[in-house]
């Protein structure tokens, strides 16, 4: 993904910070398991979001301990798995590599196509494993694409396509809990999208590259931007209610509705009059 979906670690507990960063270790061993050692320079905490989610609604068996690895050789580091530990380590690298290809289509960037050679081998075992994921991730990319081509501003078209294929990766089985999985990811893709293309619109525009408020460059954009994204907060929130969470509950509020404005506020500034400045609803 894009590297938003993060905690702001200011407002965590202890408890809660450490269970955080155990689940992104965890999310590591399972990357370097599953796929390699290389294949962990795809580690981002947007995944850990997901760990988080699937495992409070589950309540899977998880494992954990505490141990060096290649990243902290000298001091020991805590972390947890679970299953879906070992699921989100295969969507990570199949959405880099499809990142890598598209980077790649776009750009010609030789250093992605390098990359994709290097994960294609764990694309082929992850789209065998998970195949609907896989072909969503496919088709989402392949749309966004199209929409790119046209050249117009179709902000709203553009974040359903991400939505779409970020719902089915939240999917993991197909039972009771399909239709709000699907609801949060798809809410939780729209918002990222939107972001991403607030946060990258002057460095698009200079690079010539599509963003759907293209239009807007050199005006003073933070309150327009900031009101979307809010009411595209609030699908997220709504969604995430729906679910019977209880474990890391508080951690995951934290990051929908706090850690995703990090990078916004970094960039526009943080709203005056909220609680904790971070312009969640």
């Amino acid at each position: 993904m894009f590297g938003y979906l993060t905690a702001d670690p200011a407002l965590l507990t202890q408890q809660e910070l450490d269970r955080y960063r155990a689940c992104y270790c965890g999310l590591c061993r399972a990357l370097r398991e599953r796929h390699g050692q290389l294949s962990r320079l795809t580690l981002s905490y947007d995944m850990t979001f997901l760990v988080l989610l699937l495992n409070s609604l589950y309540e899977p068996e998880e494992r954990q301990d505490t141990e060096t690895c290649i990243a902290h050789p000298r001091t020991p580091r805590a972390w947890w798995r679970s299953e879906f530990s070992d699921y989100a380590a295969d969507l990570t690298v199949a959405l880099a590599y499809l990142k890598c290809r598209d980077d790649w289509e776009d750009e010609g960037s030789g250093a992605a196509l390098a990359e994709s050679a290097v994960l294609k081998p764990a694309w082929n075992r992850v789209k065998a494993c998970w195949p609907r994921q896989c072909e969503a991730m496919e088709a989402g990319i392949r749309d966004l694409r199209a929409i790119e081509l046209t050249g117009r501003e179709q902000p709203d078209e553009a974040a359903a396509c991400f939505g779409r294929l970020m719902g089915e990766c939240f999917v993991i089985k197909e039972d009771r809990w399909r239709p709000a999985l699907y609801g949060m990811g798809a809410a939780l893709g729209r918002f990222i999208y939107i972001l991403d293309a607030c946060m990258d619109l002057d460095s698009d525009v200079k690079r010539e590259n599509y963003n759907p408020f293209t239009s807007r460059c050199g005006r003073d954009n933070a309150a327009y931007f900031r009101s979307i994204l809010q009411m595209l907060l609030a699908d997220c929130v709504r969604e995430l209610d729906r679910l019977p969470l209880v474990q890391d509950v508080g951690l995951l509020k934290n990051i929908v509705c706090a850690g995703l404005w990090t990078e916004f506020n970094k960039k526009f500034g943080s709203e005056e009059g909220t609680e904790d400045g971070s312009g969640s609803v």
